[in-house]
């Protein structure tokens, strides 16, 4: 499985350059040229994002901020400015490497490699989600509240596992059905809004009948799609 990358940089050459060397590096990659459009982006789950610093509207560390609130993956800052504040800021706003302009393109393509073997690495390690009374598993692939454990079925176990690695971010039907069959597996992605919808009354039914105070896992947004929001 190809790694996937974002790059948000509103400079063009500079996106269309990383952009040609990534996919030649064998990476699926995706770009925008400002902090909004990068931050719908995320809903291609990428692997790592190279994020320029000064970009108009918003600034490469509010992005970086933002960014959090949805995914947790490595972010490269790249940028021309050289002062130790500016590197320490961006640390501490979220990011996690920093590199700067101009730069050889195999010294960030190592450093790209590197942060995805240590996130993999990090991954493995930490295959369990716990918030409140909600546990979900993702190798075991069980869910339960509390003490009680929810029987869902292969399909829907897969919208949860999609919706709450990405908490935040909204998946229309159509991107949920080709994140779990891809675009080739015949079928009709209304059928998610039946799945979406027995997921809730299995959660519901959970919290009612134990008498534990009901929470909302899935947002509908209406007009777009679902995301997670607990």
């Amino acid at each position: 499985m190809k790694n996937k990358i974002l790059i948000i940089d509103d400079e063009i050459s500079v996106l269309e350059m990383l952009k040609t060397y990534f996919e030649l590096m064998g990476f699926n990659v995706y770009t925008a040229t400002n902090g909004n459009d990068g931050i719908n982006k995320l809903s291609f789950d990428p692997d790592i994002i190279l994020l320029d610093v000064t970009m108009p509207d918003m600034d490469g560390y509010e992005v970086c901020q933002k960014i959090r609130n949805y995914i947790n993956v490595p972010i490269v800052f790249l940028t021309a400015k050289a002062d130790e504040s500016d590197k320490i800021h961006g640390l501490m706003v979220g990011g996690d490497d920093y590199i700067l302009k101009p730069f050889s393109l195999d010294e960030l393509n190592a450093r790209v490699m590197a942060h995805i073997r240590r996130d993999s690495r990090n991954n493995n390690r930490n295959k369990i989600l716990n918030i409140e009374q909600l546990r979900i598993d993702y190798d075991a692939k069980t869910v339960s509240i509390g003490d009680y454990f929810i029987n869902f079925t292969k399909t829907e176990f897969e919208i949860i596992e999609l919706l709450s690695k990405n908490r935040g971010i909204v998946f229309d039907k159509e991107t949920i059905y080709e994140k779990l069959w891809g675009f080739d597996k015949m079928g009709d992605s209304e059928g998610i809004t039946e799945h979406v919808r027995r997921i809730r009354h299995k959660i519901k039914k959970i919290y009612l009948d134990n008498n534990i105070a009901e929470k909302n896992l899935i947002e509908t947004v209406w007009g777009v799609g679902y995301k997670w929001i607990l």
